[in-house]
Order: structure tokens, then sequence, then C-alpha cells
């Protein structure tokens, strides 16, 4: 079964993961899964589900072309089985391929990551990865 939860992009990292770990806890019970405050990931989880990521901004830029100011204050992230068939379906519906399915080890051992813009321009990110 697949999730979805956001992930913001973010330039101040260590500021918003502070934000997030406090206002999230406090709020719904989530608690850091994964990361630290220093980046440049951070997820936090309410029970197995994640429900909300942090990514720093240069980090992603290693990996693609983020856009500057508004335009890329967020993405989606669709975990999944197969990112090259998911991939195609949002191609598709309208999608525009911005970094098409390969792995990415950085990540974590089996990560594979396609990134999709929807036909609004939304950034979207297909992964698959084993944890």
């Amino acid at each position: 079964m697949g999730t979805l939860h956001p992930r913001l992009l973010v330039d101040d990292f260590a500021a918003a993961f502070r934000f997030y770990d406090a206002v999230l806890g406090e709020l719904c019970g989530a608690k850091v899964a994964e990361g630290v405050p220093q980046g440049p990931y951070a997820r936090w989880n309410v029970g197995e589900e994640p429900v909300l990521a942090l990514i720093d901004r240069a980090a992603m830029r290693t990996m693609l072309d983020v856009r500057e100011g508004t335009a890329d204050t967020a993405l989606l992230c669709l975990r999944l089985d197969d990112v090259e068939a998911a991939q195609s379906l949002c191609e598709e519906y309208g999608a525009t391929v911005v970094a098409g399915a390969a792995p990415h080890p950085e990540w974590g051992p089996e990560t594979v990551l396609a990134y999709v813009r929807d036909p609004a321009g939304h950034l979207i990110e297909l992964q698959a990865s084993p944890d």
C-alpha cells in the first residue's frame, strides 16, 4: 500500500526542524522517525505513518533544479512499489518529468526516485525504498 505525505523544501533547516518538532508533537503526537536538526532531511510519523518531512532546499539542488522563491516550497511524496510505472502514469495524465526514475543510494539502499510536475507545476516525488 502506498502512502502520501508532504515534504517541505526549506532554506533554514534548523529553524524549520525546531518549529515542526514542537508543533507536530504537540498538535498531533508526531515524533521524529528519521533525521536530525542539522538536516538535510527529517520525517515525522504518527505511529508508523509519515505525516510530514522536511528537506533542505540546497540538498535538493544537488539532485534537480529546484525553483527559487515560492514556486517550490513543498513537494508531494508518493511512496510506492514501482517508480517507473508511476512515472509513466503521471506522464499519461499530463505531468512533465523533471528527473526520471533512477537509483539514489545516498537516500537509502535500494531507493529509487523520480520527480515530475503536475499540470499546475507542483513538484511530486515518486519514491520506492525498502524502509
